[in-house]
């Protein structure tokens, strides 16, 4: 099992950065993948980015080359650092972590951190 807790969210105007942090309370060197998703009001979460235990990054279509997502796995915690932000980010970002033992895999996930970009 791991736990998960995002700080970071704020408000933020439109074309500024934010740094989002998931530490966890555990080592996170053999996580298989650890991602932020993001829900908007009234729409599905959706996946931002995600990061494998090697480091192998994968990003929204609607993200790339604005935000980085990044793992320090001496402090157990992923970041995710967004540039360049948009109104259409607003959001409750949530961290998650898939852990996979064998046939069996299980997502946590925290508790989540709002995101509000505004003029």
């Amino acid at each position: 099992q791991v736990q998960l807790v995002e700080s970071g969210g704020g408000l933020v105007q439109p074309g500024g950065s934010l740094r989002l942090s998931c530490a966890a309370s555990r080592s996170i060197f053999s996580i298989y993948a650890m991602g932020w998703y993001r829900q908007a009001p009234g729409k599905q979460r959706e996946l931002v980015a995600t990061i494998s235990s090697g480091s192998s990054t994968n990003y929204a279509d609607s993200v790339k080359g604005r935000f980085t997502i990044s793992r320090d796995n001496a402090k157990n915690t992923v970041y995710l650092q967004m540039n360049s932000l948009k109104f259409e980010d607003t959001a409750v970002y949530y961290c998650n972590a898939l852990l996979v033992a064998g046939p069996y895999e299980h997502a946590y996930w925290g508790q989540g951190t709002q995101v509000t970009v505004s003029s």
